[in-house]
């Protein structure tokens, strides 16, 4: 995942400034000039470093945080703010238009960005906040495009603008604003054509769709995994066609990172959005507090609880906790809350932004949990799944049922060993005494996770 190796790296460099009790000039300046290797090895500006490190160093050095209690705490809380201030301090939303005025938005960006389902995602999003959006097939050269924008609207229950292949983009544009405006649609999302790299007519193309219809506001799609060349498109598409707010796709890819820390910087443009999935929900408001926090290996509670409260029913959250306090818990609800961390990324997801168990994914290291170990933990989880699903409904909902020629029938029917049914059953056993005492302690939840 994306700044993996920055969080490892940065949390080495801050445990050695924590070791020790009284820091000098030459300490921090060491410190960061490891930051600063770390940070050009994760694909940031170059010049955006510079500009970094320095701001950082001058507040680092100062007497009240050199002579203070805990100078290391306050060397990383400075690395902290200043993270902060690089990705652009504040959450920036996309400005949409008053009352009831339509707002058409125009995203842009390179073939293979992932311009087109960020649209749909983007679409889904504005619906979910009970507006009427209209997704606009404006690629009109790739056909894989135009039905590529259509499954994925009606996946997201939103309404497909296309004229097909055989009119201009700007005219497609001017015929779906006036569609939208018989139709109550509040928000049009125009999907342009990419190409392999900028070049005169495509940003001729964005030129005439905005002479075309007044466009409110020019979303740029770049792909993280592309690393400084995603900030070099951004400074170019800015220049030449004017963009209002980026949105990083893959960001939760095997990519280093840096373009998510470099391209408000070099832009001046904030970044609105991040793609963490391929999934048309993987779509997440950036905050750049909350990203700092996770490039960090502090985790990230606030987006945690958001997803869980967008995806956890809450009417079957509120049973299955009158269900912990009966003791009344069966393999049914366990069925159930792994399901509901499958809605919210899955057990990787939820680790990297749980405080000291992953950050961005690295942190989980700390806790003896890599990569690979957190797969094979989800491999066991499906596993699981498949011995649940061998048993009969009596059987879920009587756990007490399982005796060995049951567990023989259930093991053969997943194809697993019976020893791995036995585990499971008494795993299980131990998980519902320990949600016992949880009910019995009187916490509330939104979500139950089976681990």
């Amino acid at each position: 995942m994306a700044f993996d190796s920055l969080t490892e790296k940065l949390q080495n460099i801050f445990k050695n400034l924590r070791s020790k009790g009284r820091l000098t000039e030459e300490d921090v300046k060491e410190a960061l000039k490891e930051i600063k290797r770390a940070l050009l090895a994760a694909d940031v500006n170059f010049k955006v470093v510079k500009d970094f490190i320095k701001s950082v160093q001058e507040r680092a050095i100062g007497q009240d945080v050199m002579n203070g209690l805990n100078p290391g705490q306050m060397v990383i809380k400075i690395v902290n703010e200043e993270l902060v201030k690089l990705m652009g301090s504040e959450t920036t939303e996309i400005r949409l238009q008053p009352g009831s005025a339509i707002t058409v938005i125009m995203m842009a960006g390179l073939q293979g960005a992932g311009k087109t389902t960020t649209t749909a995602k983007l679409a889904g999003k504005y619906k979910l906040k009970g507006k009427k959006p209209l997704l606009v097939a404006c690629d009109v050269y790739r056909p894989a495009a135009i039905k590529q924008l259509q499954v994925n609207g009606e996946k997201q229950g939103v309404e497909v603008f296309d004229m097909g292949s055989n009119h201009k983009p700007a005219n497609i544009a001017k015929a779906a604003l006036e569609h939208a405006q018989k139709n109550g649609n509040n928000i049009v999302i125009l999907d342009t054509a990419g190409r392999l790299h900028v070049d005169e007519d495509m940003m001729d193309e964005l030129k005439e769709i905005k002479e075309a219809v007044t466009v409110h506001q020019t979303i740029l799609v770049i792909d993280a995994m592309t690393g400084q060349d995603a900030v070099n498109v951004a400074k170019e598409f800015n220049e030449k066609a004017g963009v209002d707010g980026v949105i990083v796709t893959k960001l939760d890819g095997d990519t280093r990172g840096g373009a998510a820390l470099s391209v408000k910087a070099v832009t001046g443009k904030p970044i609105l959005y991040v793609g963490m999935g391929e999934k048309l929900s993987d779509l997440e408001q950036f905050y750049p507090d909350r990203m700092a926090s996770r490039i960090l290996g502090m985790g990230d509670v606030l987006t945690l609880i958001e997803k869980a409260e967008a995806q956890i029913d809450e009417e079957k959250a509120k049973q299955m906790a009158q269900k912990m306090k009966k003791n009344q818990f069966d393999f049914e609800d366990y069925l159930e809350s792994i399901s509901q961390m499958k809605n919210m990324g899955g057990l990787g997801s939820i680790m990297n932004m749980m405080p000291g168990l992953g950050g961005m994914g690295g942190m989980g290291k700390m806790k003896g949990l890599d990569d690979e170990q957190t797969a094979q933990a989800e491999k066991s989880m499906a596993r699981m799944e498949a011995m649940i699903y061998s048993m009969t409904l009596q059987e879920r909902r009587n756990p007490e049922l399982l005796n060995p020629s049951r567990k023989h029938r259930i093991a053969k029917g997943a194809g697993v060993d019976i020893s791995e049914v036995n585990r499971m059953v008494k795993q299980f056993g131990e998980m519902k005494k320990l949600m016992k005492m949880v009910g019995k302690g009187g916490r509330k939840g939104k979500f139950h996770l089976p681990f």
